[in-house]
């Protein structure tokens, strides 16, 4: 999904309902709006971690994950010759 371009300015009215209309192209996405002065928002696009998973985005996690998947990478799984009840 392609966001406009940061120099490109759009006047937009708010709705009688308090809302303001970002085109389909936002619908669905999470966004925090700041409001650094009277007047003033900016309305950034956000993606929400959730608290239980928020250690998997710690740097000492991802070097553990990275480092893991390197070694996975290098050492590919390869069939093995199980012995089954079937085949038993």
């Amino acid at each position: 999904m392609d966001a406009l371009p940061a120099e490109q300015q759009i006047v937009k009215s708010i709705g009688t309902s308090g809302q303001i209309s970002l085109g389909k192209e936002f619908a669905g996405r999470k966004v925090l709006v700041e409001n650094p002065e009277p007047g003033v928002w900016v309305i950034r696009t956000v993606t929400i971690i959730p608290d239980n998973e928020r250690w998997l985005h710690q740097p000492s996690t991802a070097k553990k994950l990275d480092s893991a998947l390197a070694w996975a990478n290098q050492n590919l799984a390869t069939a093995s010759k199980r012995k089954t009840k079937s085949s038993a």
